[in-house]
């Protein structure tokens, strides 16, 4: 068979293009060109590359195929702008098991104010709909009509919480099912979404690949209001005057991924930390002596109302991934309604880490 009838392209991060032309005969690949404008030394190594796809099965996960590919170039080779796991990459997508953002139709929902316990009931209703085919991958901004405490799903809550504080403050306090820190969550003193994708768009990334990969928008987005945003390992965003957010993620077995971000924009630093209990080791590893300079608030930086931020980045997605928007529809949010009631307001969830 000398005919490719399979294309997949990958853009290494700050590296060349890489594209897998296969042919695929009885359920393994018969046939492999890998090309693109990488660099590759020496040039014999190319064909070994091709030769170490043929007899792969064209369900071989990502490991598998990287592990073929570094097998048979050794460690002699010089390889420029690619490696063993984008050409993986470039195969799974070329074989179907691998997405690009464009092969997915996207939803923008607006921000809709809701109970923060509702928030977080959304995140996990649309994640499995998401991994459950029943509706598209979608932005979704957050407006909530509480004070809020949202702390991470293997946090410690009295660890992460001062129980006198948030009663002094009328904060509720809620747990999501996503890992990561806490979230001091006034009204409009955050700027917060989640994303609902599906696995396939990550396939072959590690945690702290996905992470700058899925969040490419937001930072385009931040440039547009000012704002020289970028991430520093694993999940911090932050700017050149310091930290204004970050980022969480869960991933569902059966296919759907849960992306979360939230980025001060305007916190009452001196009630926050009488709410959380921001431990000296976090902040001695930030390089920092103060909880309160961990807050650096977005308005101070654009000069932008809470609103107009959000219109900037659901332009910014819309544009360069196509997204339409959308709202949320009374079956979602009856279904979010009644989880947040048997499960996100009860205290066996939110003390599940006493």
């Amino acid at each position: 068979m000398s005919d490719y009838t399979h294309h997949g392209e990958y853009k290494v991060s700050g590296g060349k293009l890489v594209i897998a032309d296969l042919a695929v005969e009885s359920g393994t690949v018969a046939a492999a060109s890998i090309n693109g404008d990488f660099f590759l030394e020496p040039d014999e190594a190319l064909e070994d590359i091709n030769r170490s796809l043929l007899g792969l099965s064209v369900d071989a996960p990502h490991g598998t195929i990287a592990e073929k590919v570094r097998a048979a170039v050794g460690t002699e080779t010089v390889m420029f702008g690619f490696d063993a796991a984008s050409i993986a990459t470039a195969v799974r997508r070329a074989l179907g098991h691998a997405t690009t953002w464009q092969d997915h139709e996207w939803e923008i929902l607006a921000p809709q104010p809701l109970p923060i316990t509702t928030q977080v009931a959304l995140d996990q209703i649309l994640t499995e709909d998401v991994a459950a085919g029943r509706r598209r991958p979608a932005l979704r901004l957050w407006q909530w009509t509480e004070p809020a405490v949202v702390i991470g799903s293997f946090q410690s809550l009295a660890n992460e919480v001062d129980p006198a504080g948030a009663q002094r403050h009328g904060v509720t306090v809620v747990r999501r099912i996503s890992g990561g820190g806490a979230m001091f969550m006034e009204a409009d003193n955050c700027v917060t979404y989640s994303m609902y994708l599906p696995l396939s768009l990550v396939d072959g990334l590690s945690f702290a690949e996905s992470y700058p990969f899925i969040d490419a928008w937001a930072m385009d987005a931040l440039q547009r209001t000012g704002v020289e945003a970028f991430y520093q390992p694993l999940n911090d965003i932050a700017t050149p005057e310091g930290k204004i957010g970050g980022a969480a993620q869960k991933r569902l077995a059966r296919g759907g991924l849960l992306h979360h971000v939230t980025m001060s924009y305007d916190i009452d630093a001196d009630k926050m930390t009488d709410v959380l209990r921001i431990g000296q080791e976090k902040i001695r590893d930030k390089g920092i002596r103060s909880a309160k300079k961990r807050v650096d608030p977005l308005r101070r930086q654009t000069g932008m109302s809470r609103p107009e931020i959000w219109e900037t980045m659901m332009d910014t997605f819309s544009e360069r991934y196509g997204a339409t928007r959308a709202v949320l529809s009374d079956d979602e949010i009856a279904r979010a309604e009644a989880l947040a009631t048997t499960k996100f307001s009860t205290p066996a969830w939110t003390a599940r880490v006493p």
